[in-house]
């Protein structure tokens, strides 16, 4: 095998159609884009939504609902995954800087622990929001909570 002699699998690359070359391409007439409408005329698009006349979906289905644009989506720590996060790093204070510095949220997340498990270690914690069974459980583990 040479480089020169490298050639794709049989039947892998297909030729393209060469439309709109008369009648001996198999193609020519309408160019296969049938007869007459507005498919079949150079510059069509289709606009955006457009179902062929249809009642499109969107002005088929009700509005429904409300999206509050001032919700707060906070990214969640619970405190099995804390104890996880102690024991792997040896980390006395876990903070948004230190979640970030290891990947675990982004620049813009918003941090709230929750109560899920146990925690042992006593640490400090930073956080934007902290449920009240969590706080319970780290202060019983003679750590503390800063809210931020």
């Amino acid at each position: 095998m040479n480089l020169h002699s490298l050639k794709p699998a049989d039947k892998a690359v297909r030729k393209n159609k060469r439309l709109g070359r008369g009648q001996g391409s198999g193609g020519g007439g309408t160019a296969t884009r049938g007869h007459k409408g507005a498919q079949s005329r150079s510059g069509y698009s289709a606009k955006a939504g457009f179902e062929g006349g249809q009642m499109p979906i969107q002005r088929r289905l009700p509005k429904f609902g409300f999206t509050n644009p001032n919700k707060v989506v906070f990214k969640v720590l619970n405190l099995d995954d804390l104890t996880k996060l102690v024991e792997e790093y040896s980390a006395t204070e876990i903070n948004p800087e230190f979640l970030k510095k290891h990947g675990f949220m982004s620049k813009k997340d918003v941090l709230k622990v929750l109560g899920r498990g146990e925690i042992s270690a006593a640490v400090t914690v930073s956080a934007h929001a902290m449920s009240a069974s969590a706080k319970e459980k780290i202060e019983k583990a003679g750590g503390s909570f800063t809210a931020i």
